[in-house]
């Protein structure tokens, strides 16, 4: 069982796991790092949320701000006056004398402690203890306090130079106040956020946004947004992913394994390869023909962005049925650009099943290409054989022809005007192989 996941690298949990073979293992961490998280999202890996907070609790008000010392004396003498004492988090120990020397100037009458991990151990805990013992006012510390205390007095949390925490360590500290049934505030201190970096003014935005109970797995899927989902096959916790997109990676994954099934360890997956029925995990359609979801007819581009990532799930033609249905009760009339794309998902679809990875229809006529890869399985498969003996026999009949190239064996049909013509000359091709079943 390892607690606070994300404080371990990906070595040392394998090396954790490699001391009992077969073992289970359960992590536990209020924000996953992003590799954790893309393997739950991909089911390699089960996920439970805890959602529901202890009682009487209440989210944590979070502000960011430029450091001042007026914020200071305002935040640190109202929760004083309320009986509560405060966090003051500035991450370098060189400087927490100096912090602490400036909060006792501009707030008399406070007492001041001061807490970091180079200290005496018995030091270290005898100024803990009497922090908790509300002997201080005020603990100047490191992030030494980011796991483990449970202080319920304490419920202001200021934390200078917060650009330069992680996401994971900000929510962390964060959750140090707010242990009681009393409100808590948590200032971030950062330069303005036009001389951040990127990435460091979406992680205190984040911070911002997502303040209620039990919201450490949205920061965590912003978390890995912002990093990247790293490298689910090596030790990289987060990464590169975010420069393709987590689809596109998975999708490059799953190529590279069944090339290296089909080629490299082709023995050892016979039996898989023999069985298999899907050769094309995407088709590409080209044509001069318009097919899209107009401007006008749906008007916000995010709108229609979540209905193009839609579109590209639907898989039967009861899918698109359902679809067209929810877009004529949404949007009225589907438009002449809509159907085009829907029979061009319909093309798709059959070319899926026929080994086709490529259509191309211009100029009154339709090329299928047939799996560019010449050592595929496909073409030992008996679906290859059947579309041949169909090419050669009632193929003619239809007017497909067959030519191969330097690098594709490809499926010609001229006088080819519309998707819909394509959709059911392609339905009649996949008819008869149906058929010889």
């Amino acid at each position: 069982m390892i607690d606070e996941e994300q404080k371990f690298g990906v070595a040392a949990k394998e090396k954790l796991r490699g001391i009992q073979v077969n073992v289970d293992t359960l992590t536990l961490t209020a924000t996953p790092i992003p590799r954790t998280l893309q393997f739950s999202l991909m089911a390699a890996r089960d996920l439970s949320v805890m959602r529901t907070p202890p009682p009487n609790r209440q989210p944590i008000h979070t502000e960011r701000r430029v450091f001042s010392e007026d914020l200071i004396k305002e935040a640190i003498f109202y929760e004083v006056n309320r009986g509560g004492q405060v966090f003051f988090v500035h991450n370098r120990v060189n400087g927490l004398d100096e912090m602490a020397a400036m909060i006792k100037n501009i707030c008399q009458g406070v007492d001041v402690a001061i807490a970091h991990g180079q200290m005496e151990s018995k030091q270290l805990e005898d100024t803990l203890i009497n922090f908790i013992d509300g002997k201080f006012d005020v603990l100047v510390c490191t992030n030494i306090i980011e796991t483990g205390l449970d202080i319920p007095n304490a419920n202001t949390i200021i934390i200078n130079n917060a650009h330069q925490f992680g996401m994971s360590d900000l929510h962390q500290l964060r959750g140090r106040v707010g242990r009681s049934n009393k409100r808590a505030f948590c200032y971030l201190f950062a330069p303005p956020l036009s001389v951040l970096t990127q990435d460091a003014r979406k992680r205190i935005q984040t911070l911002e946004e997502f303040s209620d109970l039990g919201s450490g797995f949205q920061i965590a899927m912003k978390d890995m947004d912002i990093r990247g989902a790293g490298n689910l096959l090596g030790a990289e916790q987060s990464g590169f992913i975010a420069d393709i997109g987590y689809e596109t990676y998975q999708k490059i994954l799953e190529e590279a394994i069944i090339e290296l099934k089909e080629n490299e360890y082709k023995e050892l997956f016979e039996d898989e390869n023999a069985k298999k029925t899907v050769y094309v995990r995407d088709v590409d359609i080209d044509t001069d023909i318009e097919m899209l979801i107009p401007d006008d007819y749906v008007t916000n581009i995010n709108e229609r962005l979540a209905l193009y990532t839609r579109l590209d799930s639907l898989e039967t033609e009861e899918d698109i049925t359902k679809f067209a249905g929810m877009l004529d009760d949404r949007f009225g009339k589907i438009p002449n650009q809509v159907r085009e794309l829907f029979d061009g998902l319909r093309i798709r679809i059959i070319s899926k099943k026929l080994g086709f990875e490529r259509i191309v229809l211009k100029n009154r006529k339709m090329n299928c290409y047939f799996i560019s890869n010449p050592k595929s399985s496909f073409f030992e498969s008996a679906l290859f054989q059947k579309l041949m003996k169909f090419i050669s026999s009632d193929g003619v009949k239809h007017g497909f022809t067959l030519k191969q190239t330097t690098s594709y064996l490809i499926m010609t049909r001229e006088n080819v005007k519309y998707l819909r013509d394509a959709k059911n000359l392609l339905e009649t091709v996949l008819a008869y192989v149906k058929e010889e079943e």
